[in-house]
């Protein structure tokens, strides 16, 4: 998909430092302390316009959410949806997944979202896909022990090879939905692409994977 350039983008996530978190690396291992309370701490890996993050924060009060977005121009969307909605336990990041462990200490999150991540379908660009065993690596490094990845995808592609790359790296695949809003453990909970692709009458793959 095609992303507007927002001039001003770049000025508004400056302007509020206390939602886009600058300089990030300087909370790897305190992100807690940030917060300022203990509890569970969850990522979303391509938060684009922030609908799910803002979501689950409101839901779940009793646990912390990170949005990680590396598009300036799509991280303000979530912004403003911030703005008009502080959540106290939501924040955002603008960075790049490929350096999670710069930002994250080992164990300290205990779960990652994988929401509608780009399917790079051509073999060539196997090592951007999202959950190519490179970033599995990451993930293992940053989630505690048993902590938990969570995906979802329209693209049945995407997801066959996500098994299979997580099953060859030694992960647990504990959930599996092949039509995902139809399932009984459906939340509600929905991303702007999700809602985009179940209306025009796609279904939804999801699962649930942790390392052991």
């Amino acid at each position: 998909m095609r992303i507007r350039h927002k001039p001003w983008a770049k000025d508004m996530i400056a302007q509020h430092p206390e939602i886009i978190i600058p300089a990030p690396e300087e909370n790897k291992g305190r992100w807690r302390n940030l917060f300022g309370k203990e509890a569970p701490l969850e990522i979303e890996i391509g938060t684009g316009k922030g609908q799910f993050i803002t979501a689950m924060a409101e839901r779940h009060p009793d646990r912390l959410f990170i949005g990680i977005e590396r598009e300036e121009s799509v991280i303000v969307s979530a912004l403003k949806k911030l703005l008009e909605r502080p959540l106290a336990n939501a924040r955002l990041l603008y960075v790049n997944a490929k350096d999670l462990t710069d930002y994250f200490a080992e164990g300290e999150v205990d779960a990652i979202y994988l929401n509608f991540s780009d399917p790079w379908p051509k073999k060539r660009h196997e090592k951007r896909r999202l959950t190519y065993h490179t970033f599995l690596e990451n993930y293992k490094k940053v989630l505690k022990p048993g902590g938990r990845i969570e995906l979802r995808t329209d693209n049945q592609g995407f997801f066959e090879y996500s098994i299979a790359s997580m099953s060859r790296f030694g992960m647990v695949i504990d959930k599996v939905s092949l039509d995902w809003h139809a399932s009984a453990d459906f939340d509600g909970i929905t991303t702007e692409y999700e809602d985009k692709f179940s209306e025009k009458g796609q279904k939804i793959y999801r699962l649930e994977a942790s390392f052991r």
